[in-house]
């Protein structure tokens, strides 16, 4: 039903035109319109009929052809006023078609508003040569009314292109923090997953007499494969998806869900990573916990890429309304995998603010922390 109705105003064009015809054949209402001329009322005939019907019906093709609808209408009404036929309702019609033109004419606006002024100075010519009693200060009242309709119109115009411009300017914004999400959640699986692959694989080297030590530690590197193969997947799946909508953080988790999994895929990896939970855990949005995990990931793979071997605290604690998150890695005693880009913190402070929560990292005292507060 609402669409139907959606679909019918759309046509106000057309509505429009039939309020203006048909309301000038209603007793009472008939004699309410413009009557500019003031002669003696002429009685009508077939040509009559056909001007008024001219001046409201033509309010029909006022979207498609505004600067025609214009002509139109004005001629109608110019014709309709000299002959002195009675006032009548469908005369309204060129007050709409004035708002219409100047919102709607897209091409040569200038000429089709000095047309429509120049003749309108013809017809007030014409109206005092039949012997119109209207005066001059009447004439430019209502000049003055028509060129405010037609300034109107055009304010109605600049207000729906600057509109345009923004709904424009934020699908744009819309599209560029897609592709940053992209890249951050990119950055997060690839990241993680490849370093802890390659120091898994450095270590698998110098454990190949112990047996045992080398199966653990290639399996952890096939479940780590097979967990970057599924994040991959799934964030390629939300791009195939992003011509029908936007799924965000919430509606996607990645493989490895839990923090503690996190630390023994590390342990596996060869880094001594300790962990903590202070506080009574509870059940917090998608979004909130995916942030957690990720604040998580990105401190443990820069522990193993920047201080391999170095001691790492793992601590979150829940708290009345916040999840409070420290990861603590002190410094490393041999050379790591090389410098980052510093893009994963820098997601991160953006992932952490929009969920509500403070992000910071940097060096304090001998280590490195990375912490982070998020609503609960």
């Amino acid at each position: 039903m609402d669409s139907r109705l959606s679909s019918v105003w759309r046509r106000w064009d057309v509505l429009t035109a039939a309020a203006l015809v048909g309301l000038a054949f209603v007793p009472g209402v008939e004699r309410q319109g413009v009557d500019l001329a003031e002669l003696t009322d002429r009685a009508m005939d077939a040509l009559g009929w056909l001007l008024l019907v001219a001046q409201g019906a033509t309010v029909a093709v006022l979207r498609r052809w505004p600067a025609v609808c214009l002509a139109v209408v004005g001629s109608a009404f110019g014709a309709y006023q000299l002959l002195g036929y009675p006032t009548t309702f469908a005369a309204l019609g060129l007050l709409v078609s004035v708002v219409g033109a100047g919102a709607m004419v897209r091409r040569h606006r200038r000429v089709v508003a000095a047309c429509a002024a120049g003749g309108y100075v013809l017809l007030c010519i014409a109206l005092t040569w039949v012997g119109s009693p209207t005066r001059l200060l009447d004439h430019v009242v209502f000049g003055l009314l028509l060129t405010s309709l037609w300034v109107t119109g055009m304010w109605l115009r600049s207000r729906v292109r600057a509109q345009q411009h923004r709904s424009a300017e934020a699908a744009l914004a819309a599209v560029e923090a897609e592709r940053r999400r992209i890249a951050r959640e990119l950055h997060d699986v690839i990241t993680h997953h490849v370093t802890a692959m390659v120091v898994q694989a450095e270590a698998a080297q110098y454990a190949a007499n112990d047996s045992e030590r080398t199966r653990t530690t290639l399996t952890s590197i096939g479940e780590t494969g097979r967990a970057a193969l599924t994040d991959l997947r799934g964030l390629l799946g939300a791009l195939d998806a992003a011509t029908d909508s936007h799924p965000d953080d919430a509606a996607r988790t990645p493989v490895i869900t839990d923090v503690e999994e996190l630390v023994q895929r590390a342990r596996a990896g060869g880094q001594p990573v300790e962990f903590a939970r202070e506080g009574e855990p509870r059940t917090v949005d998608a979004a909130s916990a995916l942030a957690v995990i990720r604040v998580v990931q990105e401190a443990l793979t820069n522990a193993i890429k920047h201080a391999y071997g170095a001691a790492t605290l793992v601590r979150i604690r829940y708290e009345e309304k916040e999840i409070d998150v420290t990861v603590t890695t002190e410094t490393a005693t041999i050379t790591g995998m090389g410098n980052g880009s510093g893009h994963g913190l820098i997601g991160l402070r953006e992932r952490i603010a929009l969920v509500g929560g403070q992000f910071e990292a940097g060096r304090v005292g001998t280590g490195f922390v990375v912490r982070a507060r998020i609503d609960a």
